[in-house]
């Protein structure tokens, strides 16, 4: 009796930077649990990160190294799923480029973080095709692998419908080839940065993760709190306090309780708070910390690692270009 399939699982992230506890909780953790029961091919999409940072790839090799030993040091490993650099398999470059020539340009310009991105990073030179394509190039990342789900949060939910619609064009312009991939919601807790707004980088107010205990003691203590609790006395209101948002995800139901009850009644102070923050999120990040550190001095042992993720990549990805070159007519 041959055993079923498990579903295939394909996600990625851009070399734009080191990773923070946003990109644990919100995806990581997530990833992490998929290795046992899903077909999971992770990709560093650094031809992605050239979309935006193309006048200046230096820094690009050496954020695509960052990302691996964290996603190494954070859980996933390599005996479960494969683990790749995305310009090591040269057939997303080709599939990307054979599905320009069926999608119309409206399809693009319709994507609704492309003016977004446009307005955000006005700074920069974004009129060009990469920046425009990136969402083709998306889908063919996906694709490529044939993947029948694709990790997102809720409100990415329409992002992935761009690469059903192109699926959906290809089938019926040629032969059935593409799966549609479907959406494997996963949680997305809302981690703001020290200063409140959503953590990022580039907003300067992240806790990565490979930050020593020193360093996250440090920009806890800075944290955001209740505007309005200017003194220890006064009762504060956690509602509104970015670091009782922070216990949220990473403290008991027994920790809450102490922290909500204690804010408002001013038994404990923010000090207080942020030191059993600190504590919670040492817990969880300090063996990642470590493991990432044993990692960095190995790092023959992380070349061989995506060597060998991008070998079964390129195998996989290999098989699903003789179908599309046959279905298009195009095969050698």
């Amino acid at each position: 009796m041959s055993q079923k399939r498990r579903p295939r699982v394909l996600s990625g992230m851009r070399p734009t930077g080191p990773l923070h506890l946003g990109h644990l909780v919100g995806a990581l953790d997530n990833w992490v649990e998929m290795q046992d029961d899903h077909d999971c091919f992770f990709a560093i999409v650094d031809w992605h990160a050239l979309t935006t940072d193309y006048a200046d790839p230096s820094q690009i090799r050496q954020n695509t190294r960052e990302i691996a030993l964290d996603w190494l040091a954070a859980g996933l490993d390599p005996e479960r799923c494969q683990i790749f650099v995305q310009s090591d398999v040269p057939e997303h470059a080709e599939l990307h480029l054979l599905l320009s020539m069926i999608v119309p340009i409206s399809w693009l310009e319709r994507v609704p973080t492309y003016k977004e991105q446009q307005e955000a990073l006005r700074e920069r030179e974004l009129n060009t095709y990469g920046f425009l394509g990136y969402p083709l190039l998306q889908a063919a990342d996906i694709l490529i692998y044939r993947a029948n789900q694709v990790p997102v949060g809720e409100d990415q939910v329409p992002h992935l419908e761009l690469t059903r619609e192109i699926a959906r064009r290809f089938n019926h312009l040629y032969k059935k080839t593409f799966p549609e991939p479907q959406p494997k919601l996963t949680r997305s807790p809302r981690l703001p940065g020290t200063d409140g707004r959503k953590m990022s980088k580039s907003y300067g107010n992240a806790i990565f993760l490979g930050d020593t205990p020193k360093q996250i003691g440090k920009k806890l203590a800075g944290m955001l709190t209740d505007p309005q609790r200017t003194h220890r006395h006064l009762p504060g209101n956690p509602d509104v306090c970015p670091v009782f948002d922070t216990h949220k995800v990473f403290s008991s139901d027994e920790t809450l309780a102490w922290a909500d009850a204690g804010c408002r009644s001013a038994e404990i102070g923010c000090v207080d708070c942020k030191g059993r923050l600190r504590d919670r999120i040492l817990e969880r990040v300090g063996p990642i910390g470590e493991r990432r550190r044993e990692l960095a001095d190995h790092p023959e042992q992380v070349d061989e690692i995506l060597a060998a993720g991008a070998e079964t990549a390129r195998r996989v990805a290999g098989s699903t270009m003789v179908s599309v070159r046959k279905a298009m007519k195009v095969h050698r």
